[in-house]
């Protein structure tokens, strides 16, 4: 049963990905607001107007949107609702629910060079097209306003954007100071820690972002606020922040670890490592596994336990710097 408690209420709704249900909430304030909709899908919408109306509420009462980040399965449903419907997030958003030809081509272009660098073998470019596929689940709409750091949304005053990139460029979540209560998207999930998606380099810059340093900056920072009970955009609620904190940023360490065992003993590329970190799944699920493998690598190359050499255009990580 969908209920109100402090003034918000908690929606889940199926999707068509691996990571299953997605978290939305309606948040109550001068304006009725919806913290991200869901993936574009009549199975979605359907199960959206089911439980608002458990609420009293209809797709019509939603007064705006707030986005904390631009994935299908957060941003999508919005194609359902009426464009007059205002729709906020951080500008970086925009790229991927507007999205332009010159976009596609630069997407296009990005993963290319990125698959060369990476040393995946020519049978596996047929999956750079495949990346896009999940964008049939999102929206085809311009954000009204953009949200950055520190900034109070129409209609919410009591709530603090809180900018938390790693997961996404474009990932923000809602600190409301009165009780505590962060709306945190995928930036913290109980049960998993979400994959630092790669993405083509911001508007204006040349360097891929490095998604795991980002996402580790963005976690330490949440430490900074009182946080006591954080919505999650997949999964139960998590009272335990700081705790869950921790053990996340110790796990990512110790993996990585492992991953400089191997690169002590020899060279490796992101393909071939990513092989042995996910040696059942990785041609399934090329996208998120080169992801989360890369990460590691950018992890240690921060911390300057290894080194890049480029072997012809192909990058290769070792301990050493050849």
């Amino acid at each position: 049963m969908t209920e109100w408690k402090n003034g918000i209420a908690k929606i889940s709704l199926p999707t068509p990905f691996p990571v299953g249900d997605v978290n939305v909430y309606v948040v109550k304030g001068n304006r009725l607001t919806l913290v991200d909709v869901g993936p574009k899908t009549d199975q979605a919408w359907r199960s959206l107007n089911e439980q608002l109306k458990e609420l009293n509420l209809t797709p019509s009462d939603i007064e705006q949107v707030v986005l904390t980040h631009h994935h299908p399965d957060h941003a999508g449903l919005l194609d359902f609702f009426p464009e007059t419907l205002p729709v906020y997030g951080h500008w970086v958003n925009e790229r991927w629910l507007n999205r332009t030809e010159d976009f596609y081509s630069q997407h296009q272009q990005f993963f290319h060079k990125l698959f060369i660098e990476f040393g995946i073998p020519d049978r596996f470019f047929k999956f750079i097209e495949g990346l896009k596929k999940t964008l049939i689940y999102s929206c085809n709409r311009s954000l009204t306003g953009h949200l950055a750091e520190r900034d109070y949304p129409l209609g919410l005053e009591e709530w603090r954007v809180i900018e938390t990139p790693g997961h996404a460029q474009s990932h923000i979540g809602l600190f409301r100071e009165k009780d505590g209560v962060f709306i945190g998207g995928d930036h913290i999930l109980a049960h998993i820690s979400p994959n630092p998606i790669i993405e083509p380099p911001l508007p204006g810059e040349v360097e891929r972002p490095k998604s795991l340093l980002q996402y580790n900056h963005s976690l330490r920072k949440l430490r900074e606020y009182p946080i006591q009970l954080v919505y999650s955009g997949h999964g139960e609620e998590v009272i335990n922040t700081n705790e869950l904190i921790e053990k996340r940023l110790k796990r990512q360490h110790e993996r990585a670890m492992q991953v400089k065992k191997w690169l002590d003993q020899e060279s490796l590329t992101v393909f071939e490592t990513c092989q042995r970190l996910f040696p059942t799944v990785y041609e399934r699920e090329l996208s998120l596994t080169l992801s989360e493998t890369v990460a590691q690598l950018d992890y240690l190359v921060d911390l300057e336990e290894i080194y890049i050499n480029n072997d012809h255009g192909v990058y290769r990580y070792s301990s050493n710097l050849r």
